[in-house]
């Protein structure tokens, strides 16, 4: 193997691993997005609550087996409490207005965060730590694997919710058009309650997953939502295949960033290129289904 590719592979498997997390976010975005049309800015500060909270539990020595549970629980009540109390408010207003009032929701969560925890970066250690495959001086955490595993068996698993369930055809009519499917008798707000949910599940375990990868900081956290919504974007908002995929791409090209003379102090901005590109390339494709 050529030296200068040897030399990519630690950055190829750092990658592979925050990728997964991308993926499995941009799924979470995806899945609410169909349901009710929201774009949930809050998805990273529910992920951060849901990383504080295993924090905390473990300085109090809670066992494990309790702890991660009901990290991700905390999460995802917070989630169903904005989707059944604050978000019916605002379910016959339109997409944009719906998606901006997830940021005032982001920001009240990231106040609260940083008033109790403190901004101070901290550690979240999980299990899958210890073990590892070696590929020679090249570590691969199962914390990583865990991640792309994950990724994979959760799109399954919505995909059969949305394809093989009343509640997965519930969403696909909302998604299709909310207003005739109100008319039709489907309960939009229900549905909706119900997306929320899932979604702040799935924040809770990218929270942890993020946390323990990348480091534990409210607002860290927060806005690494944002190259999952580049995922999301490449997926247009629909496909969770494509979503998947493009979060690993995402996260192995950012990894890959780091490596180019000059370029390493904006690799952030990476997500942002890759959807701009997309988009561009999606409008020549399905210039009529932009258009739409």
């Amino acid at each position: 193997m050529p030296e200068s590719a040897v030399f990519l592979i630690p950055y190829l498997i750092s990658g592979l691993g925050i990728g997964a997390v991308y993926a499995l976010s941009g799924v979470g975005l995806v899945v609410l997005y169909r349901a009710s049309g929201v774009l949930n800015f809050a998805f990273g500060a529910l992920g951060a609550i849901s990383a504080y909270c295993a924090w905390s539990l473990l300085e109090m020595d809670y066992p494990q087996i309790v702890v991660w549970p009901l990290a991700v629980l905390a999460s995802t009540l917070l989630s169903l409490l904005y989707g059944a109390v604050l978000a019916p408010r605002l379910a016959h207003r339109d997409r944009t207005t719906r998606s901006i009032a997830t940021l005032g929701f982001a920001l009240v969560v990231l106040g609260f965060t940083e008033w109790y925890w403190g901004e101070a970066a901290r550690r979240l250690s999980l299990p899958t730590d210890v073990e590892s495959i070696d590929f020679g001086d090249i570590r691969l955490t199962y914390t990583r694997i865990l991640s792309l595993v994950l990724a994979v068996l959760m799109m399954l698993a919505i995909g059969i919710l949305l394809r093989k369930t009343r509640l997965g055809l519930y969403m696909r009519a909302l998604a299709n058009n909310r207003q005739l499917s109100a008319v039709l008798g489907i309960s939009v707000i229900r549905v909706d309650t119900a997306a929320w949910l899932i979604s702040g599940a799935f924040a809770g375990v990218c929270g942890l997953l993020l946390a323990n990868i990348v480091r534990l900081q409210a607002t860290t956290l927060t806005f690494m939502v944002i190259p999952a919504f580049a995922a999301a974007i490449v997926g247009r908002l629909s496909s969770l295949p494509i979503t998947v995929a493009a979060g690993v791409v995402i996260g192995i090209a950012e990894a890959l960033a780091i490596t180019i003379p000059g370029f390493a102090i904006y690799r952030s901005v990476t997500p942002f290129v890759l959807a701009l590109l997309a988009m561009m390339v999606f409008t020549a494709i399905y210039p009529a289904s932009v258009e739409s």
